[in-house]
Formats: structure tokens, C-alpha cells, sequence
């Protein structure tokens, strides 16, 4: 078996992760990996590399013999995923950060992987410097994963934490973060749960074997969440996060969902803050583990491009074993979830829709409620989502069916009603 080959790269893209891959491939002469040629938008632009590096034509790398590597790390969807077939179909491996463009081709890609027989990394399109797709993929069988939950966007943490450690509102965090560089111009996104959604796509197929587009996943973001949720959440003793969690069921099928929720001081993503990225992945006999790193930023996700780099020089692919080596998982609706729901007016909250309400605060210059709704509530209605309503899950939010109705009969003979 071939080993330690000479990797000749062809790099897309030469922003903040572009040009930080550019210095720590310098930084590694061990690495046997060398750019060739960089393809950019805009060559009259200042950069901090030779002039004759540079293109505007991206067939002049597609169509080189001589590079054997294509790593993409630009934000256009449509672009990335013509460069990475293109590439593929010429025989050449690729990297790539481009999760959206991998959550929303999955099917395609898994097919061109099956078909060229080439490699396609993409560990830093989710988490950055965290290494949990390689976990995932090498170190977990799927029979024993029990969860996976996550604190998978850099820049909404940032802006949670600023909410409850320096009492910032929403919108003095959010234009914090922006000042900083941790969220877009155009912060949507972000901020309303769509980066983290699209992470969390490929994740579920390296952790259970689905394969389900991000319009199939119940999420939001945290652009509803008020000072005043915050201030409950403190009074509580808890924190709110952005968390994306899987949760195998007893059925054998898989709950999946990204939304913001109460964080239990001891829970180990109460520790993740600013634009740090959590994992915590609980399997059978291991117990939980937690990951912890940089989410964001040039060199920590530049690291996790230079370790899918390394990775090509031993020929290694995903073989994506929970999908084809295993019976793949299937996603479930067949859930309840404990939520807090906070709103300005309880005309607009449809009461008569909650399996049973346990708490009510009507005082409050933010009133409250929580209580019990099916899955299937949250996935076909927007009302959650609207007039000035906040919704944030409880710390162990999932309740199963049979497990309700037991919970459902003791809430009744504690009101009185049995």
C-alpha cells in the first residue's frame, strides 16, 4: 500500500480559512503537501501570498493532472458543489468546509463517492477544530450510541453568553459579535439555527446513518430569546445554549432536533462559552464523553482541513459504516418535548394544544409557561416561532410515549381530576 504521498493541492477560496491553511502548510514542510494554484473571485485584491499563485479560472486546477488534492473552502453552496463533483469525477480527492453545500447535496455527494472511489473529507464543517465526524465514523458503533448533543455554532454561543454574563440584549450581543467577526454581515444564518441545522445533517449520518435533508430536522435559532428568558434561566441556576441533539428511543428509531435550551450548570455545555463548540456523545459502556475546542476562526478550522489533508497521504475515505454496514437509523416524530414558552400575549398561545401545562407565571413583565407538546406540534406549526413568543426546551426535554402517559395520569391525580 502506498503511503506518505506527495499531495499537490489546488485550493478554492482565500479567506479567513484559505489563507490560514496557506501559513500552517508552510509551518509543516513534514506534511509533503504543497498548493499549486489558488482560485479566487477578485485578482486585483491585496494578498499576503505570490502574485502567480493566483487565478481566476477554476479549470485550471479542476483540469491539472498534476493536482491530485482539491480543498474548497468558499461560502458559495452552488459553486462548491460543482467544484467538488468536478473534481471527484477527475479523479482527485477532496476537502471541503462548505457545510451547507454538503447538507444540502448529501445524496449526490454519497453517490460520487461510491462511484469515483476518490476521498471527500469535510471534518472542518462542523465544530472546526473538534474532531467528531472522525469520532464518529472510527470510534462509535451506532447500536451503542445513545446521544449525541452539541453546541455546534461558534457564533450564537458568543452571543448567549454575552446575553447572560454581561446582560446584553439580543441585539447589543448580536452586533458585538459582528464587531468581532463571530457572525455574518447578514447574521440569519447564523442566529436562526440554519448553519447549526446543516452541521447537524451529517453529523446524524456519521453518528446513526440518516441521511435527511435540513428541512426534515425540527430547528430555530435564537433570535427569539429575550433578557428576560435569560433572567429565568439565571433564577433557575441554568444557562441557555443553542444545542443540537439525536436520542436514540426505545423503538430503536432516532430523535433529532436544534433548538435553544436550559443548560444545568452541571452539564458539560454550561462550560462552552463565547465561540467555543461542545460535544457531548453518550454511548453504552463508555458513559459520556465531551469535546470541546475552538468553532470558529482561522487556524483552529485551518487545523481541521491540514488533519483531512494528512488523512489523503494513507488514502483514508469515510466508509460511512453506520450507513452501509449497518441497519441505518430512522428519524422519528414520535416524541413530546417539555418546553418553556415565554410571550406578551396568552390569546396568541394555543393552550388547548399542550398535553398539560405545569407551570404558569401571568405576572411577570415577560409571562411564561411550561408545559408538554408533541413533536409533530412543533414540526407543522409556526406559532412558536411568532409574535414576540420564545420557546426554549427544559434540560431533559425528551418524553416518550408510554413514559407520557404515565406522566400525564400523575400531573391529573396531583390536579385533583382522577
Amino acid at each position: 500500500m502506498e503511503t506518505h504521498k506527495q499531495l499537490t493541492i489546488g485550493l478554492f477560496g482565500f479567506g479567513v480559512v484559505g489563507e490560514g491553511l496557506y501559513k500552517v502548510l508552510q509551518q509543516t514542510p513534514s506534511l509533503k503537501a504543497g498548493i499549486k494554484k489558488i482560485c479566487i473571485k477578485n485578482i486585483d485584491k491585496k494578498r499576503n501570498a505570490p502574485a502567480s499563485l493566483f487565478t481566476t479560472e477554476r479549470d485550471e486546477l479542476l483540469n491539472d493532472p498534476e493536482i491530485n488534492v482539491i480543498v474548497e473552502v468558499i461560502d458559495d453552496a452552488d459553486a462548491a458543489f460543482h467544484i467538488v463533483s468536478t473534481a471527484l469525477n477527475n479523479g482527485k480527492d477532496v476537502v471541503s468546509a462548505s457545510k451547507k453545500m454538503i447538507a444540502e447535496h448529501l445524496t449526490a455527494l454519497l453517490e460520487l463517492q461510491e462511484q469515483t472511489g476518490r476521498s471527500f473529507l469535510y471534518e472542518a464543517a462542523a465544530c472546526a477544530s473538534i474532531p467528531v465526524i472522525r469520532n464518529l465514523e472510527e470510534y462509535y458503533d451506532n447500536d451503542l450510541l445513545h446521544s449525541i448533543k452539541a453546541i455546534v455554532n461558534g457564533s450564537t454561543n458568543f452571543i448567549l453568553t454575552k446575553m447572560f454574563d454581561e446582560g446584553l440584549d439580543f441585539k447589543q450581543a448580536l452586533v458585538l459579535a459582528q464587531q468581532l467577526g463571530f457572525a455574518e454581515s447578514n447574521p440569519k444564518l447564523d442566529v436562526e439555527g440554519f448553519d447549526a441545522v446543516n452541521k447537524w445533517t451529517f453529523l446524524l449520518t456519521h453518528a446513526y446513518g440518516i441521511t435527511a435533508g435540513p428541512d426534515q430536522i425540527l430547528f430555530n435559532g435564537i433570535q427569539d430569546i429575550q433578557a428576560a428568558d435569560a433572567g429565568v434561566a439565571k433564577s433557575k441556576g441554568q444557562a441557555i445554549r443553542l444545542v443540537a441533539q439525536a436520542q436514540k428511543l426505545r423503538n430503536g428509531k432516532v430523535a433529532a432536533f436544534v433548538l435553544p435550551q436550559f443548560i444545568n450548570q452541571e452539564d458539560h455545555l454550561a462550560f462552552v462559552k463565547n465561540e467555543y463548540n461542545g460535544v457531548v456523545i453518550e454511548s453504552g459502556f463508555a458513559d459520556k464523553q465531551f469535546f470541546y475546542g475552538k468553532g470558529a476562526g482561522s487556524f483552529p478550522t485551518a487545523s481541521a482541513v491540514l488533519s483531512d489533508i494528512a488523512a489523503l497521504r494513507y488514502q483514508y475515505r469515510y466508509e460511512y459504516k453506520k450507513l452501509y454496514h449497518h441497519q441505518p437509523h430512522e428519524l422519528s416524530n414520535d416524541i413530546f418535548l417539555r418546553v418553556y414558552v415565554s410571550f406578551d400575549d396568552i390569546n396568541l398561545i394555543p393552550k388547548d394544544r399542550f398535553e398539560w401545562i405545569e407551570e404558569w407565571h401571568a405576572n411577570e413583565d415577560r409571562k411564561y409557561l411550561v408545559g408538554v407538546l408533541s413533536f409533530d406540534e412543533l414540526k407543522n406549526n409556526n406559532w412558536w416561532k411568532e409574535n414576540n413568543t420564545s420557546l426554549v426546551l427544559t434540560p431533559d426535554p425528551v418524553i416518550e410515549d408510554l413514559e407520557l402517559r404515565k406522566l400525564k395520569k400523575k400531573s391529573l391525580e396531583l390536579a385533583g381530576i382522577l
